[in-house]
């Protein structure tokens, strides 16, 4: 994790966020997850405080590592992200854009945000994991 610095503090802020597709639908495929993630980064580049460590997918949610500084509030920075992203997708997709007919966004409402603190590579295996099948475990019953 980076210590990072402002004009008056010092800080390591990294958080774990999370946020679904609006009902859960499953259209993050992986053509979409490229303007999913191309779009986020273009968001940070306009709020050059954030940065994003890891961004990964599964079908109906997002996983996105990124470090905040105290100056934005985390709601914010999610706001923003899931606002600008919306808008993107809706654009670039019309099967999304009839998918929810109406311009009031595709993700869920909410978010789940947590802190990483010494757990980071714990939390970043996580993320990395999302949309992987989980392989089926073999037991010997004798």
């Amino acid at each position: 994790m980076r210590t990072k610095s402002l004009n008056h503090s010092t800080y390591k802020h990294l958080y774990h966020i999370v946020w679904g597709t609006k009902h859960r639908r499953k259209w993050l495929t992986d053509y979409v997850k490229t303007e999913l993630i191309t779009s986020l980064h273009q968001t940070v580049k306009k709020y050059p405080t954030l940065f994003i460590m890891l961004v990964n997918t599964d079908q109906d949610h997002v996983h996105v590592q990124i470090e905040i500084p105290p100056s934005i509030a985390v709601a914010d920075a999610v706001q923003r992200l899931k606002a600008n992203s919306s808008i993107h997708i809706q654009k670039k997709f019309k099967f999304i854009r009839e998918m929810y007919l109406e311009w009031d966004g595709i993700w869920s409402v909410g978010y789940f945000s947590s802190t990483v603190g010494l757990n980071e590579s714990q939390v970043r295996k996580y993320i990395e994991w999302q949309n992987k099948k989980e392989k089926p475990q073999t037991t010997k019953l004798f």
